[in-house]
């Protein structure tokens, strides 16, 4: 048995190009200049035969789509055994909903991040006699798929944004938004699409991985505001920047992964441009700028 990861979407909400963006980057993406991304997703085997979706993306049925090892094997039969969401963001669950059409699976989150699905109704779509609720414990090893083993840990963030109130913590540690380590056949990885900060703690865990997928919302902390496209800061959404001291470039600087890729990416960022002096740092940095369709066996 040998783990194999597909990213089945590569960008942050909205995608690229985002339907109401005329930033650099979605203009580049509409005219094919640069490669469009979908929502953040990601699909893992163990076996190479029973797989596992990992956040399901408002995109995901193009993804399945374009995900041959995925496609049905028989009228109502599917490769797909389970989505895990590492937390409640639009763009992590609400393509849910595309997935309620009389096919089993198993629904896997924490308890908090359930209670999130659980209140609202829509989410009853899923029909509970075919696809069943499993509430994972963090810090405990269970199987996601045959041959394919995980654990949740908690990672620094904040609660979705429409669960926000009038007073915002972006640094959370808990249920609400984790990473997932991941183990079959003896190879472990990691992902991790959404954080604030890599402490101490979360960086000792990571030492050593063999492949790491991790969080590349922005390029820079200030970089939707320098665009003209938004208020917050990257740190202010709950996501930790690529660069500068205190980015996710240098924090992984001394840890020896094996494979270092960046997922979850804005559509602002500049390394989703192959031709752009920020790409070209991500990668003189050992970093894989992901994208969809990306395949990787650790």
């Amino acid at each position: 048995m040998a783990l194999r990861a597909r990213i089945l979407g590569a960008a942050a909400g909205g995608g690229l190009p985002q339907w109401n963006c005329g930033c650099p980057n979605c203009d580049a993406a509409r005219a094919g200049r640069i490669p469009s991304q979908t929502q953040s997703s990601l699909a893992v085997t163990g076996n190479g035969r029973d797989w596992a979706v990992l956040n399901a993306s408002p995109d995901i049925r193009q993804q399945l789509a374009n995900c041959p090892d995925l496609h049905p094997t028989g009228l109502r039969e599917m490769p797909l055994r389970s989505v895990l969401v590492t937390n409640g963001d639009i763009d992590h669950v609400a393509g849910l909903l595309t997935l309620r059409e009389a096919q089993p699976f198993a629904l896997m989150a924490t308890a908090a991040i359930h209670e999130v699905l659980d209140a609202n109704p829509i989410f009853g779509a899923l029909n509970p006699g075919l696809v069943r609720r499993e509430t994972v414990a963090l810090d405990r090893p269970f199987p996601l798929a045959p041959g394919l083993t995980a654990e949740l840990f908690p990672v620094p963030g904040k609660v979705p944004l429409y669960l926000e109130g009038d007073r915002v913590e972006t640094d959370l540690v808990g249920e609400q938004t984790v990473g997932v380590r991941l183990e079959a056949g003896g190879t472990k990885a990691f992902y991790i699409p959404g954080c604030a900060a890599v402490p101490p703690d979360l960086a000792a865990r990571l030492a050593g991985a063999a492949l790491v997928f991790f969080d590349g919302t922005l390029w820079r902390d200030d970089e939707m505001i320098r665009a003209g496209l938004g208020e917050k800061t990257g740190r202010r959404m709950g996501h930790i920047s690529m660069s500068g001291p205190e980015g996710s470039i240098r924090a992984f600087a001394g840890l020896d992964v094996g494979q270092k890729v960046f997922v979850h990416m804005n559509n602002t960022n500049p390394v989703l441009d192959p031709s752009s002096p920020e790409r070209a740092e991500a990668e003189a940095a050992g970093w894989i700028v992901g994208q969809d369709g990306l395949e990787i066996v650790p």
